[in-house]
């Protein structure tokens, strides 16, 4: 061991398996949750927000930014880079605050630009969180509209496919672990897929509240400067440029409810997600799916015989991750001292780490869907060796057929407990039993012919239907 721990002959090496193992299947999240993102949408609203307090003129300098003034400024985010970051980190270095070196490099690229005259409208009358609020606002929204949201609607849309073409596929139920009335494969996986479109149905519906009203959301330094400017009306209007909704009533934080709401649905979502990889586990389990794994690939180190389902326990494993960061986060954000502590900013600071366990996820879900191939056989054979899911059925007509008057038989509920509870019966017996009901022929006919994989209900139109 070398100093502080460390194992002498290794470079440094990634801390987190999102930036190592996985960082290939994550690393798209990296352009809106890192801290290069933070800083280069830092950069974005500081330079948007010069550019309207000089479109406006809201401060009567009569000094307005050239078209050209206004693409070099917008050149800081648009061509964010390691060499900004890095120019970034030498004047953190000397600020001491990380927000404090966004605003010196812009000023330097005034000076450069020959508008040193606009430096001190950069950051005006704007607090720290001012500009962070929304720069999480705009990285939140982007990151999970072009990564993590497609990613979730690809995997919804490749089940409700599966689900369309497996609508007609017979299984056997399992409610408590017991064998219980057939289903159809197709309506199974449909129901995971109305779940996962309603929780994102909510996700995209999310509404993103912003704070730009200073140090403690009173509008103080503004008005300070000119009491004449609707300083509000102007910052609602600036936010909605930005596709931001003002939050009106703040304290020096925007309260970050609207991240925690966000942060439990996506949740939620997760917790359908590890129901589903867990109900995919238990049918391979029962031999419903054979795996099909790319040729070469090893199963059990030791029993070659074994495809081990690792996309699905990867999926489990990495949802509860996710949503005890998530959990987490929804919780912490919605607490300050106050009108100002720290606790949100380290908070935020892992909100990609929670995103990107749930992104990983989702993506060994869909690629073990894609290994799958349905045992139609063991389906088939497993429903054969359970004709007492048939009772409910039976006992069900005999109900309706004494409520119709072409019965008296009493209790047909104890009638076919005492036939098939705890007991293993076939075909025989089953059909020997109906023979010898007091019902109406036709009831009676409709018995006589209903096979275990027969009795679906409406199972195949409502997988057809999502």
């Amino acid at each position: 061991m070398g100093q502080n721990g460390r194992v002498s002959n290794l470079s440094p090496q990634p801390l987190s398996p999102l930036d190592g193992r996985y960082r290939a299947t994550v690393q798209s999240l990296a352009d809106y949750f890192s801290e290069a993102a933070l800083n280069r949408a830092r950069i974005k609203i500081e330079v948007e927000w010069l550019i309207w307090l000089t479109d406006k003129d809201l401060l009567k300098t009569g000094r307005p930014l050239s078209d050209g003034d206004k693409q070099n400024l917008h050149k800081l985010h648009e061509q964010f880079d390691d060499s900004t970051i890095s120019k970034l980190h030498e004047l953190e270095k000397k600020t001491r605050h990380d927000v404090k070196a966004v605003e010196y490099l812009i000023r330097e690229k005034l000076s450069h630009i020959g508008r040193s005259d606009l430096n001190e409208l950069v950051h005006f009358a704007l607090t720290s969180e001012d500009v962070n609020n929304l720069s999480y606002a705009i990285n939140i929204r982007d990151g999970f509209d072009k990564v993590w949201i497609p990613a979730a609607r690809a995997l919804t849309e490749e089940l409700r496919l599966l689900s369309r073409e497996h609508a007609e596929v017979a299984m056997l139920s399992r409610t408590h672990g017991q064998p219980a009335t057939p289903t159809t494969l197709g309506k199974e996986l449909a129901v995971f897929v109305h779940r996962f479109d309603r929780q994102l149905s909510r996700i995209d519906s999310q509404p993103l509240l912003g704070k730009f009203s200073g140090a403690t959301g009173t509008f103080a330094a503004h008005v300070a400067v000119d009491d004449q400017v609707d300083w509000q009306k102007q910052s609602a209007a600036f936010l909605e440029s930005l596709g931001v909704e003002l939050n009106p009533y703040t304290t020096q934080i925007e309260s970050h409810d609207w991240q925690s709401e966000l942060f439990q649905k996506v949740s939620h979502f997760n917790r359908i997600a590890h129901n589903l990889a867990t109900d995919i586990w238990t049918y391979i389990s029962l031999g419903y799916f054979k795996q099909t794994p790319p040729a070469g690939s090893t199963g059990s180190s030791t029993m070659p015989h074994k495809i081990n389902p690792i996309r699905f326990e990867n999926a489990e494993s990495n949802l509860e991750l996710a949503n005890a960061i998530l959990d987490s986060l929804a919780s912490t954000l919605t607490t300050s001292r106050l009108q100002r502590d720290l606790t949100d900013s380290s908070a935020q600071r892992n909100i990609g780490v929670g995103v990107g366990h749930s992104l990983l996820a989702i993506e060994n879900i869909r690629a073990g869907l894609k290994e799958l191939a349905v045992n139609h056989s063991a389906m088939l054979t497993d429903l054969l060796d359970n004709w007492e899911v048939l009772a409910e059925a039976i006992q069900t007509v005999i109900r309706a057929e004494v409520a119709r008057g072409n019965s008296k038989i009493e209790d047909p509920y104890a009638q076919l407990k005492e036939l098939t509870r705890g007991k293993r019966i076939g075909q025989e017996e089953i059909l020997a039993f109906i023979n010898g009901l007091e019902i109406s022929k036709e009831a009676k006919d409709r018995l006589m012919v209903l096979k275990p994989q027969d009795y679906l209900g409406i199972a195949a139109k409502l997988a057809k239907d999502i």
